[in-house]
C-alpha cells in the first residue's frame, strides 16, 4: 500500500516537472509568433504626405513619355546589369523648379529631394519624419496656403511652425591671435549644437590664445525661447558679453555661468584679448527653392519581435556655411554601430564647405560645372579624420549648386552600397556605384591591383563591402579595402525641368526596386492624388 502511494507521488512530481519544463520551453521559444501575421508594410502615398514638393508641381506625363528605366537596368536589384554608371543621354536636361536661391535638407532611412526645405538637420534612430507641406510663394497665395496646411498637416505641426525656428548664427574673431577666424551654424542643425569655443580640439571655434581655456564657453539654441544663448563653461579667465562678465562669480570654483541671450551685434570677449563679433540672420521661408521628404523604418517587428538598432543617418545642409550657392544632401549606413555614420554625416558637409570656402576652387567649380575634385578631397579628408577602428559606414552625398541664372547642377559621390537615383521627366539615372565585394566594378578594381578575389569569395574579413569610411582595423588587415569614392557626371537642372533625387540605404533597395520607388514618388508628385 505504501509503495503504491509512493509511486503515485513520484508520478505526480514527474508530471509536474514535465509540465513546468513544457511551459519554460513555450515561453523561451515563443512558437505563437510563427502564427501571427506581421503588419503590412505597404507604403501608402498618404504616409509620405506631400512635403516632397510644393503644390504647384505638375507631373502629368508628357505624350510619348515612358516612365521606365533603361533596358539594361536591373529593376529588382536597382542597379544596371553591367554595374557601371550610365551618363545622361545627349540633349537630356535634368530638371528642377527654381524659386529663389537658398536653403536645406534632412535625414533618415531614405530621402527624396525635389528642391529643399528647412535647414540642415539630422534624424537618427529609426524615426519616421513627415515634413509639413511647403507653402507656395508668399503674396496672394499666403492665405490659401495657410488653409491648406491646416487640413493637410497633423495638429502637432500647427503649434509651432518650423519656419519660425530658422536662425543662422555667424561668429567672426575680430581681435586676438586668431583674428579672421569664422564659424557659422544653423538652429535647425542639431548635430552641430551646442557650438563650443575653446583652445583645444574638438572645439568648434578653435582659438590659439593662451588666455582662452581648453573648453571656455558654448553657444546653444534655446528652442523654448527661440533664441541663441551663451554660457561660460567655468573658464579660468572669464567670459564677457558686451564688456559685462557672465561667468560664475567664484571663478576658482570652475562652475558654469548662467545662459545669456545673444543678439546680433554683440561682442564676446574670451579672456582679455580674443573678441568675437556675433551676427544672427533669420532665414526666410521664401528663400527655399526645394522640397524634401523623409521616411524611415524602425525595424521593430523583425527577428521574432527583437528590436534592431537603426544605424542609418540621413542629413542635409543648404546652404553650406559660407557658400550660399551650394548645398549637400547625404546618407550614411553604419555597420558595427551607428557612431561612424554619425561622424561621417558631420564631417562631410564640414569638409565640403571648408574646401569651397577657397574662392579659387569655388569659382573653378562654377565655371567648369564640375565638382569632382571637391568631392574626392572631402571624402579623403573625412576618412583621415575618422578614428573608428571597428566601425564603418557607407557614404553617399549629392552636391547641388546654383549658377545665379536659376539653373542648378547636381553631382554625386559615394562609397558602399547606399544609392542615389535621379529622375527627370520619367527618365531615371543612377548617380552612384555599387561597392559590394561581388560587384563587377570592385572585382575589376582588385584585379587591376593585382589582388583578385578567389573563386567563390564574396566577402572581405566578413564584410560584403569593399569600400567604406572608417573600419581602420580591417583596412590594416586587407589592403583591398578602399575609401576612394565613385564620382558621377554632373546633371544639369534647368528651370523648365521637373526632377527629383532619391537617396537611400540598402534598407530600401533590398525590398523595393528602383522602378517601383520612382513610381511611388511620381504618384505623390501627381496633382491628381
Amino acid at each position: 500500500m505504501s509503495m503504491a502511494m509512493l509511486y503515485s507521488i513520484v508520478g505526480v512530481v514527474v508530471l509536474l516537472m514535465l509540465l513546468l519544463i513544457l511551459i519554460i520551453l513555450l515561453i523561451s521559444c515563443k512558437p505563437w509568433r510563427f502564427f501571427s501575421f506581421p503588419r503590412s508594410r505597404t507604403i501608402k502615398t498618404g504616409e509620405l504626405e506631400r512635403p516632397l514638393v510644393s503644390g504647384d508641381v505638375d507631373s502629368t506625363p508628357r505624350p510619348n513619355q515612358v516612365n521606365e528605366l533603361p533596358r539594361d537596368y536591373d529593376l529588382e536589384g536597382a542597379f544596371f546589369q553591367n554595374e557601371q554608371f550610365r551618363p545622361p543621354q545627349a540633349g537630356l536636361v535634368h530638371k528642377s523648379r527654381a524659386g529663389t536661391i537658398a536653403t536645406n535638407l534632412v535625414q533618415g532611412d531614405s530621402l527624396v529631394l525635389d528642391v529643399i526645405t528647412d535647414h540642415s538637420e539630422d534624424v537618427y534612430v529609426g524615426q519616421t519624419l513627415k515634413r509639413p507641406l511647403l507653402r507656395r510663394p508668399l503674396g496672394d497665395e499666403k492665405k490659401q496656403s495657410r488653409e491648406s496646411l491646416e487640413h493637410d498637416r497633423p495638429q502637432a505641426y500647427l503649434t509651432k511652425d518650423v519656419f519660425d525656428q530658422r536662425s543662422c548664427l555667424n561668429l567672426e574673431v575680430i581681435a586676438g591671435p586668431s583674428t579672421g577666424l569664422r564659424c557659422s551654424v544653423q538652429s535647425t542643425n542639431p548635430s552641430r549644437l551646442p557650438l563650443t569655443l575653446g583652445r583645444v580640439s574638438p572645439s568648434d571655434l578653435l582659438l590659439k590664445d593662451s588666455e582662452v581655456s581648453g573648453k571656455h564657453a558654448l553657444i546653444n539654441w534655446n528652442l523654448n525661447n527661440m533664441r541663441w544663448e551663451l554660457t561660460d563653461m567655468g573658464s579660468l579667465n572669464g567670459t564677457l558679453l558686451n564688456s559685462q562678465p557672465i561667468n560664475h562669480s567664484d571663478s576658482g570654483s570652475r562652475h558654469w555661468g548662467e545662459p545669456m541671450k545673444l543678439a546680433s551685434g554683440d561682442i564676446i570677449t574670451l579672456g582679455t584679448t580674443s573678441k568675437i563679433y556675433v551676427h544672427i540672420t533669420p532665414q526666410s521661408e521664401s528663400q527655399i527653392p526645394f522640397a524634401v521628404g523623409i521616411a524611415s523604418d524602425p525595424m521593430a517587428l523583425r527577428r521574432g519581435g527583437k528590436k534592431l538598432p537603426m544605424e542609418d543617418v540621413c542629413y542635409y545642409q543648404w546652404p553650406l556655411p559660407g557658400v550660399d550657392q551650394f548645398g549637400l544632401f547625404g546618407i550614411c549606413d553604419g555597420h558595427g554601430g551607428a557612431e561612424a555614420a554619425k561622424t561621417a554625416s558631420k564631417l562631410l558637409p564640414k569638409m565640403v564647405a571648408s574646401i569651397l570656402s577657397d574662392s579659387l576652387r569655388r569659382e573653378r567649380v562654377l565655371s567648369s560645372c564640375d565638382a569632382s575634385d571637391i568631392l574626392r578631397d572631402a571624402f579623403f579628408q573625412a576618412e583621415a579624420c575618422m578614428n573608428h577602428h571597428y566601425e564603418g559606414c557607407t557614404a553617399t552625398v549629392l552636391l547641388v549648386w546654383a549658377d545665379g541664372d536659376e539653373n542648378f547642377f547636381a553631382q554625386c559621390a559615394n562609397v558602399g552600397d547606399s544609392a542615389c537615383v535621379f529622375n527627370v521627366d520619367g527618365d531615371s539615372i543612377k548617380m552612384s556605384e555599387d561597392h559590394t565585394v561581388s560587384s563587377y566594378t570592385e572585382r575589376l578594381r582588385m584585379e587591376e591591383r593585382g589582388e583578385p578575389l578567389k573563386d567563390g569569395e564574396t566577402r572581405l574579413c566578413g564584410l560584403n563591402l569593399a569600400r567604406m569610411l572608417g573600419d581602420k582595423f580591417l583596412k590594416q588587415q586587407d589592403a583591398r579595402f578602399s575609401s576612394e569614392p565613385y564620382v558621377s557626371q554632373v546633371v544639369h537642372i534647368n528651370q523648365a525641368s521637373k526632377a527629383f533625387a532619391l537617396l537611400a540605404s540598402d534598407g530600401l533597395w533590398d525590398v523595393i526596386s528602383a522602378k517601383k520607388a520612382v513610381q511611388l514618388v511620381l504618384q505623390v508628385l501627381s496633382p491628381s492624388i
